[in-house]
């Protein structure tokens, strides 16, 4: 469903989106011809996950006008989002710091000046990590080893302890809470053991979560 703020006096003041994203206009499914704000609001309805490749389309929040895939509403002129990858099929109306990584494949936030994409990971890495991180061939592909979920495609940040096997924050915070202090894949301690246990943010190196 559509947000939208009820003192907005003109198109460009709007707050439109959904759960999941703010952005100007919904997404014509080609897979089932379906309108929906977003993949995740199409994969919650649908007993299949959209195919983004193939969108073609999309649908103006404003006018409600459906017209050829683009940044800006070709009938009311409104921008559908600040923030436009054409490879990804991807809108956003948030101050993030999104980017495109083409290592990755995908959008990332947290501003490409911050990460950087290293090769033999497949994935983008804090900036401040670069000369010291412990390379793993294709750690980015990996699932977090606690819930299961993707890393790669995940929309959770995620943390990266010494032994660099990542892991969702949440994921994280939840064995430190629970008084597990090893890395459930090697066994190798998650912070050095003469520091204090990590229970604030400062304590953490974070992986960049993606937008896509």
């Amino acid at each position: 469903m559509a947000l939208q703020d009820a003192d907005a006096t003109s198109s460009s003041q709007f707050t439109l989106g959904c759960e999941h994203y703010r952005r100007k206009c919904k997404l014509v499914s080609p897979c089932c011809k379906q309108n929906y704000i977003c993949r995740f609001c199409h994969d919650e309805s649908e007993n299949h996950p959209l195919d983004r490749p193939k969108i073609t389309e999309v649908e103006c929040l404003v006018c409600k006008q459906t017209q050829p895939f683009s940044q800006t509403c070709g009938n009311c002129g409104i921008i559908f989002g600040n923030y436009f990858c054409e490879k990804c099929k991807l809108f956003g109306d948030e101050d993030l710091g999104m980017y495109h990584c083409d290592g990755c494949g995908l959008c990332r936030v947290g501003g490409r000046d911050k990460f950087f994409h290293c090769d033999t990971c497949e994935l983008c890495l804090p900036t401040n990590i670069k000369s010291s991180h412990k390379c793993i061939v294709k750690m980015g592909k990996a699932n977090c080893p606690v819930c299961l979920e993707d890393i790669h495609t995940s929309r959770n940040v995620s943390h990266i302890p010494p032994c660099s096997h990542l892991i969702h924050r949440p994921c994280f915070d939840d064995l430190i809470s629970a008084g597990f202090y090893a890395c459930p894949v090697c066994g190798a301690s998650m912070f050095k053991m003469d520091e204090a246990l990590p229970d604030n943010v400062a304590l953490h190196v974070l992986l960049g979560r993606t937008l896509c």
